[in-house]
């Protein structure tokens, strides 16, 4: 079978956890999902294609023409509970003109597989991971099995949703993503350095409970560390890719496996810069590893600078360990960027402030000061169910629902006091003389800069006071550039 697989733009909403500027420079990933998904159903013997209309600035009238050319008898898109609605209308517009079944996945399915494809423009939908229901579902379509037989899969009979338990996979099967199908010249993250550029993923899941996290307390699933050089291998010999950012919750929740990753990269010698997510809890053995290995940035999830508060959200870390492990990565001469919550759960004015006030005595490189939302299977979320009487992200995707800001009775603040308290925190931590004299002079090239110093220039002038709707939204990189890209690409193939 042939399947076309689509990651379409989607708009600012309000109801988001970034501010829109933050939204706005934050990055341009490659779609690892669909990449993944792609690569198991070659494996299978099937035709893929992906077309990333978000990165390539590609309208629906674009991508259909690629999809007419491509002939699929499948299209498959990845749904994420916030940006639901934007991806239900490319499928409408797809749908109407090629009038061929639709799959969809992605982390929303585990929490309302029935929502989800209620639509009458879906199909079928991947309840867990792709690697067994994908194949199985093609089979299916060729006659081969029965859709009752097909592991983790939802789909419609008589007008009824059926739900197929999905079973466990090891992420170790996973094949590489199909990064051939993805422009990879084009991606880039907001402190990103080199090119070409991508995302990793080496582990499922978190084995932590952080009450904020949808992450908290799923299975750890990490892949072996030969198998994840051996991609990092196929990235730089293949594709060009010379700075990657591993996306796992946590890179060090296993140190002994962190260790032997980085040692089997020095083995290899491979020249790629590379960024990971890591627990303030690592100690400086690890981090003088990873630094032999080329890890030149690490994410902290600091969260505050309150011992109540970090309390409150179940982290399980001090702010002594916090200054002692920055002061560790940055002697180490690694960049240390530090991820903040504004408005967690008992919070005021003058916790945010201290927060802010702790960030600026670390001497981080970058900082992110998140809106603490109730995502979907959170504790927070419990929460905003039982005070609220409704399920608002079910709602939102059933289409009864409205972006708006949501309710966070955990905390007295305003929604309109967090915003101006998130924009107040980025604009004083970074508009300090010093900082922002050594953050111009550790730019390694004229397109980081530009990235740089637009993002503050919009932070100062032009991120609202309170979050409002932004029809136009575009994410950062010149959209001229990325449609001469596309271009380059339909003349090649003439």
């Amino acid at each position: 079978m042939r399947l076309a697989l689509v990651f379409n733009p989607f708009k600012y909403k309000v109801h988001e956890e970034n501010l829109r500027i933050v939204q706005k420079y934050f990055g341009l990933f490659p779609p690892l999902s669909l990449a993944w998904t792609a690569a198991i159903a070659r494996k299978a013997g099937h035709d893929v294609t992906i077309i990333d209309a978000r990165t390539l600035c590609l309208s629906k009238e674009n991508v259909l023409e690629r999809l007419n050319e491509f002939k699929p008898d499948i299209m498959g898109f990845m749904m994420t509970t916030y940006m639901f609605p934007d991806t239900l209308e490319w499928i409408r517009y797809l749908k109407n003109r090629l009038n061929i079944p639709v799959v969809i996945g992605g982390y929303n399915l585990r929490v309302y597989p029935e929502a989800s494809i209620s639509h009458p423009e879906i199909d079928y939908g991947v309840i867990e991971q792709a690697l067994d229901t994908i194949p199985q579902l093609l089979a299916a379509l060729e006659g081969k099995r029965e859709l009752k037989d097909v592991v983790g899969l939802a789909y419609k009979e008589n007008g009824n949703i059926k739900i197929n338990p999905p079973k466990p996979v090891v992420f170790e099967d996973f094949p590489f993503p199909a990064r051939d199908l993805l422009p990879n010249e084009l991606y880039a993250e907001f402190p990103s350095e080199r090119k070409n550029f991508t995302l990793m993923v080496t582990s499922l899941g978190c084995p932590y409970g952080c009450s904020f996290c949808e992450a908290g307390r799923t299975p750890y699933n990490p892949r072996t560390p030969g198998t994840v050089v051996d991609e990092m291998e196929e990235c730089f010999h293949q594709h060009g890719i010379r700075e990657i950012d591993i996306f796992d919750y946590s890179f060090t929740a296993d140190k002994k496996r962190a260790m032997e990753i980085c040692r089997e990269m020095q083995k290899r010698d491979l020249d790629i810069l590379w960024a990971c997510r890591s627990r303030i809890d690592i100690d400086k053995e690890l981090l003088t590893e990873m630094k032999k290995a080329g890890c030149g940035r690490i994410y902290y999830g600091i969260e505050s600078g309150s011992q109540e508060t970090l309390d409150r959200v179940n982290k399980g870390i001090t702010l002594d360990q916090v200054r002692e492990t920055i002061r560790n990565t940055k002697q180490l001469g690694i960049k240390a960027l530090g991820f903040f919550l504004i408005g967690a759960p008992g919070e005021t004015k003058n916790s945010i402030k201290q927060t802010v006030k702790f960030a600026q005595t670390l001497n981080l490189d970058y900082v992110q000061f998140s809106k603490c939302l109730a995502k979907p299977l959170t504790p927070l979320w419990e929460q905003m169910v039982k005070e609220t009487g409704k399920d608002y992200w079910e709602d939102w995707i059933l289409g009864k629902e409205t972006d708006r800001p949501l309710p966070r009775p955990w905390t007295e603040l305003s929604n309109e006091e967090l915003d101006r308290l998130a924009k107040w925190a980025y604009v004083k931590f970074h508009s300090r003389f010093f900082f922002l004299i050594k953050a111009t002079l550790q730019v390694k090239s004229f397109s980081e800069f530009k990235r740089k110093f637009f993002g503050y220039i919009d932070m100062l002038f032009s991120q609202e006071n309170i979050s409002t709707e932004d029809k136009n939204f575009t994410a950062y990189e010149d959209k001229k550039k990325r449609l001469d890209f596309y271009k380059k690409i339909a003349k090649y193939k003439q």
